[in-house]
């Protein structure tokens, strides 16, 4: 299966190159260049994983982070940013940010921290799957009467 994973990103030539770059890899890419189109796509479609650039103009990657969070709590997002301070990586990693990357990255490293991020959310979504099975089959209304 395809990892979906969403760029955002106000920086349009590095979202349409590393859209390319991942699509090339197999992986099924949307672009956004703005927090709230991000915020809006990510309420209305499944992404795996986030690519979310830290510094934006009207809302930042805080900010948005905070948002898909409440959305989607079981979305990764991957933080990344050419301008990191060490407050912004810990707060974004207190908010639930899977792991935090400067610009420019290497391909092979993002490409590693999304297949671990993926990875996790695959393993997050089995282990309440797992649960919600078990719940329906030990539940007193499913057992058969003699």
């Amino acid at each position: 299966m395809k990892a979906r994973i969403l760029i955002v990103d106000d920086e349009q030539e590095f979202v349409l190159a590393l859209s390319e770059r991942l699509t090339i890899r197999d992986y099924d890419v949307t672009t956004s260049f703005s927090g709230d189109d991000a915020i809006e796509k990510v309420s209305h479609y499944s992404f795996d994983v986030v690519i979310l650039d830290v510094l934006m103009p009207v809302r930042d990657g805080i900010e948005v982070l905070r948002e898909i969070k409440r959305i989607k709590p079981l979305t990764e997002v991957i933080m990344l940013t050419g301008n990191a301070t060490v407050e912004t990586a810990i707060e974004g990693m207190k908010l639930g940010a899977n792991d935090y990357l400067m610009k420019p990255c290497e391909t092979e490293e993002l490409v590693r921290k999304l297949d671990s991020a993926f990875k996790k959310k695959t393993e997050h979504e089995e282990r309440i799957w797992a649960a919600r099975a078990k719940e329906i089959i030990s539940s007193p209304r499913t057992a058969l009467k003699h």
